[in-house]
């Protein structure tokens, strides 16, 4: 799979290529048409496996890529539940003080957690996009 771009710079991912024209596949909305060869252009400087993450919001992706684990998926969704936490009740978790330092610290770099006052102390609250891609996730759960 190779990422191609239009005349109007609208990044595709080719899908398969004739003589005359190429089947493209929309990123987001993974619509698929036809466009003439001659209208599209190679590009390698996009990946074509990040482009296609492209259908994932940006706020799921990073708490995809921050969560390595469930304890860390839930300590996310702890501090979403508790709304500010202050920093010394994230032990409370069974977990040692250099875990969720890490795991905060990996947090905050993804955008997904800010520090916050909480009962007084210095503590942590999520970010509206942290929250957004949880109620994401949360809502394809089903019954399965």
């Amino acid at each position: 799979m190779r990422t191609v771009h239009d005349d109007d710079g609208q990044r595709y991912l080719l899908v398969k290529r004739s003589s005359e024209s190429s089947l493209v596949r929309h990123p987001e909305t993974g619509e698929e048409r036809y466009v003439p060869n001659d209208r599209l252009t190679v590009d390698d400087s996009t990946d074509p496996l990040s482009l296609a993450a492209g259908a994932v919001s940006g706020p799921v992706r990073r708490v995809l890529s921050a969560c390595r684990d469930d304890r860390a998926l839930g300590l996310l969704l702890e501090l979403d539940r508790r709304g500010p936490v202050p920093a010394r009740a994230l032990l409370e978790y069974d977990l040692c003080e250099s875990d969720v330092l890490g795991l905060v610290g990996e947090f905050r770099a993804a955008g997904l957690v800010v520090e916050a006052a909480a009962a007084g102390e210095r503590g942590y609250d999520l970010t509206d996009d942290a929250r957004e891609a949880l109620a994401v996730l949360r809502a394809g759960r089903g019954d399965r």
